[in-house]
């Protein structure tokens, strides 16, 4: 059996990723150059990637944050850590964590205690294991959420930490956890997710099983039972031991719980979760949605706490600094209390505003430049890490995206209308273009006998209710050239929308050739 597995697969067998500990400790007082080459898959499970080029003695490194929730005195730690480790910058994910760049490996047992001082980890941030647990950013604090899922996403976040028995699954499992019914956890891109349901007056789950995204996306399908509160735990559980039992080990690239799921279906999926409890759950409920909205949150919103509000902030591409970061702390203790939340949309809340503190938050200097009320298009921007530090990534991206933004901004300084632009470097999708109004995938274009950085521009994603994927209308558009592909394709939405029409209802009704035929018409307007 064991030829048959990858390469990954027998690393695992050899030593288990959670083992690697002692060796970074000892990689620590010896050096880079000292560091066993197999040893840097199993770096992963503690949240360390080689940052590029790989033969410079740096890290990257994810810090979870499950559900997004920063304590004051964490997001103090996270920030000094970002100055004193990591040159500045400290991004925040896709998946709601801070991720480090410019680390050395002398410096990780330190950067290891003095997350634990504040009850966080760098573990299982990355490797074949449960990931960082997603959720509403605005978890037990919106009105609109059917119950509060917090300590359940603390429950699952102690469960599977440092759990041997989930320490060797197939490929990464990402799980969302979320009862707001707007969707905000992003739950049909999840391998596993919790989303709000009701039976009769009863308020539960609804669980759907096999999204993701990369080269191949999936939507996770819904298994069609009425999952009770007090079930959810041993079901995830569950889930996550039939991926581990079941899925496949022999190619890397087809190696994730999506795979299973189309293989298997949702009533075959479910027969092995009532196998694995030995339970028989309620069929039926009734999945509770509305207009999805991709999770931005800006300016100020009431909580369902009386007198409280939550203030989301722009930060565009999810790039700040230290520094920022510890006057966000500051800003969030002097106004709120202390705490601060990370969206799946790379920006920020500051949670629990009393309402006379509201004015005098919005006028603090910081918020003119990370800005509650963002404009159009950098204010819906998301770019995965790029070429910059990432060894997978085809082309650039942070910056890029900025660029693109802003001048669409500039260009449209009075658009009416939202449209999500997300750009990934690779086809790992860490940056979700698939889901976006208008998604960016990194690619190489020959020009002048050299190669050079482009993008394949997708329109029409979206999730919540006719959940779908973007679908690739123009190719290999030369980087200097994409913004001015997108204007001329928001030109053509501005052009000939009917009354009210969304951009994401416009991309999945127009054709094609439509589309391409406005690029190329703008294209030779600049020749």
């Amino acid at each position: 059996m064991a030829t048959t597995l990858n390469k990954e697969e027998q690393l695992k067998i050899e030593k288990d990723g959670l083992d690697v500990l002692a060796d970074i400790h000892r990689y620590a007082k010896e050096g880079f150059d000292t560091i066993d080459p197999s040893d840097f898959i199993r770096f992963k499970w503690y949240g360390i990637y080689q940052q590029k080029p790989k033969t410079d003695p740096y890290f990257m490194m994810r810090v979870k944050i499950p559900g997004g929730m920063l304590t004051n005195e964490q997001a103090v730690t996270v920030a000094q850590l970002a100055n004193d480790f990591g040159r500045g910058l400290a991004d925040v994910t896709t998946r709601q964590a801070i991720q480090y760049h410019w680390l050395q490996i002398e410096h990780m047992p330190e950067i290891f205690d003095r997350l634990a001082a504040v009850g966080m980890s760098p573990i299982q941030a990355c490797g074949d294991v449960v990931r960082n647990v997603i959720s509403s950013p605005v978890a037990g604090l919106d009105a609109k959420e059917l119950f509060d899922v917090r300590d359940l996403v603390f429950q699952v976040e102690k469960e599977f930490l440092s759990n041997k028995e989930f320490s060797n699954l197939p490929r990464k499992f990402k799980i969302s956890i979320a009862a707001d019914p707007r969707d905000l956890g992003h739950p049909e891109i999840n391998d596993l997710a919790l989303v709000p349901a009701l039976l009769g007056d009863e308020a539960g789950y609804h669980i759907l099983v096999g999204g993701g995204l990369s080269a191949k996306p999936y939507l996770a399908q819904n298994l069609g039972i009425f999952l009770r509160q007090d079930q959810a735990l041993e079901v995830i559980k569950a889930v996550v031991s039939i991926f581990r039992d079941h899925g496949y080990r022999e190619k890397r690239t087809h190696a994730r719980v999506k795979f299973l799921m189309a293989d298997w279906g949702p009533e075959k999926f479910l027969e092995h979760v009532e196998a694995v409890t030995g339970k028989t759950y309620t069929r039926g409920g009734v999945r509770q949605t509305e207009e999805w909205n991709g999770a931005y949150l800006y300016g100020v919103h009431p909580q369902k706490q009386a007198g409280l509000n939550f203030v989301g902030l722009s930060l565009p591409v999810g790039r700040i600094s230290g520094d920022i970061l510890l006057e966000l702390a500051r800003i969030a203790k002097k106004y709120g209390n202390g705490d601060l939340r990370t969206t799946n949309t790379q920006n920020i809340i500051i949670p629990n505003v009393a309402d006379e503190n509201v004015e005098a938050l919005l006028a603090e200097p910081l918020l003119q430049t990370f800005s509650p009320q963002p404009s159009n298009f950098i204010g819906r921007a998301v770019a995965c890490t790029g070429n910059e530090f990432c060894n997978l990534a085809l082309v650039e991206t942070k910056e890029r995206m900025k660029s693109i933004a802003t001048y669409l901004d500039e260009t449209f300084p009075n658009f009416d209308t939202p449209i999500r632009l997300h750009v990934n470097g690779c086809p790992n999708s860490c940056g979700q273009q698939q889901i976006a109004d208008i998604g960016l995938a990194g690619a190489l274009v020959r020009i002048d006998g050299k190669m050079q950085d482009a993008y394949d521009i997708s329109i029409g994603g979206g999730l919540g209710v006719d959940s779908k994927f973007n679908r690739k209308v123009v190719l290999k558009v030369p980087a200097d050239d994409v913004k001015f592909a997108i204007e001329a394709i928001v030109s053509y939405y501005s052009e000939n929308r009917t009354a009210g029409e969304s951009f994401r209802s416009f991309a999945n009704r127009v054709e094609d050739d439509a589309v391409k035929a406005a690029v190329e018409a703008a294209q030779q307007a600049r020749a």
